[in-house]
């Protein structure tokens, strides 16, 4: 088992029920990154790992998709040493607000504390590309892609969950009268 799944556990982040992610699909279990990054021991811990796996890309700039990877991001760029923003919708759409800016050709990696489908990081890299930033990398603590490359650029995990998500329409749990709760961060 990897460790960061052990930390999750720890935390009891962790959960179990029946949840409508932000994908709009459905789960019988859900990673809470927010209650491992609560408590800056267990954040730290979390994190140190990948600070490891990051020494061969250059960059200076990590830029989080808000806001469940904001505090992720940040303890990322903390214990890098690098500067930490993120990116927030507005309208609809991700964007730099908050006097937030990115400079032209800078190297950023996109920090996101669980991908799944990848749509909050994809919309986060788009909207630093389109403010004339490159992005480098995608980094997660938790990796649900199923081992789908769904990103163009390097995209370093510390660990990957297999949890079985499904169309609301196919949803055994919702079958079955059970409704779903909302637990994560996009509404």
């Amino acid at each position: 088992m990897s460790n960061i799944i052990k930390i999750y556990e720890e935390n009891n982040a962790l959960l179990t029920g029946h949840f409508l992610l932000s994908s709009g699909k459905h789960s019988d279990r859900y990673l809470q990154s927010e209650l491992v990054m609560m408590n800056p021991s267990a954040a730290a811990n979390a994190v140190a790992p990948l600070v490891k796996m990051l020494n061969e890309i250059q960059f200076s700039l990590v830029v989080s998709p808000a806001i469940g990877g904001i505090r992720f991001g940040y303890e990322l760029a903390r214990q890098l040493g690098k500067r930490s923003i993120f990116t927030e919708r507005v309208n609809g759409a991700m964007c730099l607000r908050r006097g937030f800016s990115v400079e032209v050709g800078e190297k950023v990696i996109i920090a996101e504390d669980v991908v799944t489908t990848g749509k909050s990081t994809k919309e986060c890299t788009a909207a630093v590309q389109e403010n004339g930033a490159v992005a480098v990398a995608v980094v997660s603590m938790i990796d649900r892609t199923g081992g789908a490359k769904i990103f163009d650029i390097p995209f370093l995990s510390l660990g990957a969950v297999n949890i079985e998500i499904w169309e609301p329409q196919d949803c055994p749990l919702c079958k079955a009268g059970s409704t779903p709760i909302k637990p994560g961060s996009r509404m």
